[in-house]
């Protein structure tokens, strides 16, 4: 059969070239990160072993589609009330500013400045995923607190809470930051907390982040250690950091986050 298409995707971090029929049908694709030939339409073997010829490197395999593991089965049952993945950065802000309008005028609400800055952390984060990283927003804990981001990639896990500067200088003194004027708070010691009932949630070490976003000056002293603190500008450098996770473990523990009722425990 001639007029195989190949068409290379990058979806949850993963790098496949996608052999099609001309109808647009599904024979194969290829998965670089396993080196591995899944064949949907086994018939077609030697066609599509031809036209994947110019992609293919090493040792690879060939084979059926891989039977799914046990975290991809509870994800796939999964129920749409319980998906935390279509969350929005700042969604329970979206809620709540959504129930307020209409009732007095929003424009001075500082939940609004909030919102953008979740919102402008989250397109930051949501580029990871082009390099082995899966990111979720706004991840409800028992109680009224949230863990605004958290991304899960080769460098390990990350509860990234986000605080909006508004142009303003940043100052750090652990466990308090200052923002412009206005009294310190302890940014540090929140961000701290939800790092650790994302680990007792997941079963795994979770470090914290403090992600400050349009600040026209940060100002961080040599500690803390144990907090990550970068403005949003530097989020990208993530992504540089050591492995620590191969692409499965990441997808298992994706798969756990997502679901809303593994947070109860938290």
């Amino acid at each position: 059969m001639t007029g195989l298409r190949v068409t290379p995707t990058v979806r949850y971090g993963r790098s496949r070239l996608y052999v099609s029929l001309p109808g647009g049908r599904n024979a194969a694709w290829y998965d670089r990160d396993t080196n591995r030939v899944s064949l949907v339409l086994g018939e077609l073997r030697d066609e599509v072993l031809a036209a994947l010829a110019p992609y293919l490197t090493g040792d690879f395999t060939v084979g059926p589609p891989p039977v799914p593991t046990a975290d991809e089965l509870v994800r796939l049952a999964l129920h749409p009330d319980d998906d935390l993945a279509p969350n929005r950065p700042g969604e329970a802000l979206h809620l709540a500013l959504d129930a307020a309008l209409g009732r007095r005028h929003l424009r001075a609400d500082p939940r609004l400045a909030e919102l953008d800055a979740q919102q402008r952390l989250g397109a930051e984060l949501d580029r990871l995923e082009g390099t082995g990283w899966r990111v979720l927003h706004s991840v409800p804990l028992p109680g009224t607190d949230r863990i605004d981001h958290l991304a899960i990639g080769p460098a390990g896990v990350f509860a990234v809470r986000t605080l909006a500067a508004r142009g303003r200088r940043v100052r750090v003194f652990d466990p308090l930051v200052a923002t412009g004027r206005a009294e310190p708070r302890p940014e540090l010691r929140w961000a701290r907390r939800g790092a650790q009932r994302a680990s007792l949630a997941l079963a795994v070490a979770v470090r914290p982040v403090l992600a400050v976003v349009g600040a026209a000056r940060l100002d961080v002293p040599p500690v803390p250690r144990d907090v990550r603190i970068l403005a949003d500008t530097e989020v990208a450098a993530l992504s540089r950091l050591g492995g620590v996770l191969k692409p499965a473990d990441v997808e298992a523990l994706y798969g756990r986050a997502r679901d809303r009722r593994t947070w109860l425990r938290a």
